[in-house]
């Protein structure tokens, strides 16, 4: 059938909606939610009716003649009763009556075979603004506001909470065997434990995979083992479900995460993030002296080779380290992890001499949890965030620009590593 006369043949649900005083006198009957929503509710009963009729409709057309009609004893095709099928809708699952025809012509376009049931609406809603980092409360009053319908804090909570195996299964998915960079930082939320209340790091790790897409590549919940140990957990997460090689890992300064990825992946190279350095820095620079000294340490930094970038730096050291030798001596004591970048085009180092692709993740992150006081639990904390990355990640469906040029790039640089 062309799209055309499918179009033609689709019912419009206004033709057949039940007149509006039988509705009036439906939802006068209601006073809770239970009454509009499940099996007997309002909505399922309405719903089933409109849909029945419509596909009487569909198959009328579908034969060519009205049923009882006598032009249809020689028509070579005739109606065969109906079969029952369950369709789970907003209003609930419920049961329609579908009508089919003697030769098994009749194919519904309304409701087409194969497709077991639409979505739930209303679960959507609710999942969809716990997402947007709504608090139980406010989303009560908005399903009041919109729906005239009550809904119970677990209500909610047992709405959510289904979103769980999704939660798990996407936390131990399989992950692709190679990723050119891996960017990793933290934010902080206040989960309770053990009757109080802690501020805990929540670890991200984002990567971009040889097609230059990205992706979160889990959250982490810190149990206060915040150095080595923990983050060898956390590689070897990576590792348990395939990852076998990552070429660049951007971090900030955290502690342990050097070493517990290079014990994993020892070939891997570090780049700190330089931002974080110059951040660092400035706070043992006095407000008077920061312009200047901003200017000197652009020469570090923004130099064009390494060689040049440590000429500056020892000029950096001569002028400055008399009143600042500790910011000197950070830059010192790190260069081998800051200057990764100079070893790259300038395409790469472009994306990995700081680490703002995951920083703009989790400022979004934090937008949504902003209202939120503390998580009853860390897994309350791991299905909103779940819920968050979902609705941030819809829009990174393109590879990073120029991403042909920079993976020719990265082939050369890595062709011992790197096979197509």
């Amino acid at each position: 059938m062309s799209k055309d006369k499918e179009m033609s043949n689709k019912p419009n649900i206004q033709d057949y909606m039940p007149p509006a005083e039988i509705v009036q006198q439906e939802l006068a009957k209601a006073k809770s939610m239970d009454d509009f929503f499940g099996k007997e509710g309002i909505f399922a009963r309405l719903f089933a009716n409109t849909m029945e009729q419509m596909l009487q409709a569909e198959l009328t057309e579908h034969l060519g003649y009205e049923p009882h009609e006598a032009k249809g004893r020689n028509s070579g095709n005739s109606r065969n009763g109906s079969y029952s099928r369950k369709v789970r809708t907003s209003e609930g699952e419920t049961t329609i009556e579908v009508p089919r025809d003697r030769n098994g012509t009749f194919e519904p376009v309304i409701l087409p075979k194969g497709t077991g049931s639409t979505t739930n609406e209303l679960e959507d809603k609710i999942i969809g603004m716990y997402a947007k980092g709504m608090s139980v409360r406010d989303i009560q009053n908005q399903l009041e506001e919109l729906y005239g319908v009550q809904v119970s804090p677990a209500t909610v909570s047992a709405i959510t909470d289904k979103v769980w195996g999704l939660v798990e299964a996407w936390q131990s998915r399989p992950l692709a065997a190679t990723y050119a960079i891996v960017y990793l930082d933290a934010i902080h939320l206040k989960i309770r434990r053990e009757n109080k209340i802690e501020n805990t790091a929540v670890y991200i790790v984002l990567g971009v995979d040889l097609e230059g897409h990205r992706d979160v590549l889990g959250h982490w919940i810190g149990d206060g083992g915040e150095g080595a140990n923990f983050w060898l957990s956390v590689i070897t997460d990576l590792q348990s479900r395939g990852v076998k090689d990552i070429l660049i890992a951007c971090m900030d300064g955290l502690t342990g995460f050097k070493d517990a990825i290079l014990a994993v992946f020892p070939k891997t190279e570090i780049q700190r993030c330089v931002i974080h350095q110059i951040r660092n820095s400035l706070k043992y620079i006095s407000w008077k002296d920061r312009k200047a000294f901003m200017v000197d340490l652009r020469q570090v930094y923004g130099a064009p080779t390494r060689e040049a970038a440590e000429t500056a730096l020892e000029a950096l050291d001569e002028k400055w380290s008399s009143r600042y030798a500790v910011a000197i001596r950070s830059w010192q004591n790190n260069w081998e992890d800051l200057a990764t970048f100079f070893r790259f085009p300038a395409e790469i180092r472009r994306l990995i001499y700081t680490t703002n692709s995951v920083e703009g993740y989790n400022r979004q992150l934090r937008k949504i949890i902003k209202s939120k006081g503390a998580f009853p639990s860390g897994d309350a904390a791991r299905k909103l965030l779940f819920l968050a990355y979902r609705d941030i990640t819809k829009k990174w469906t393109m590879p990073i620009v120029n991403w042909p040029l920079i993976l020719n790039q990265l082939v050369i640089r890595f062709e011992q590593r790197l096979s197509f």
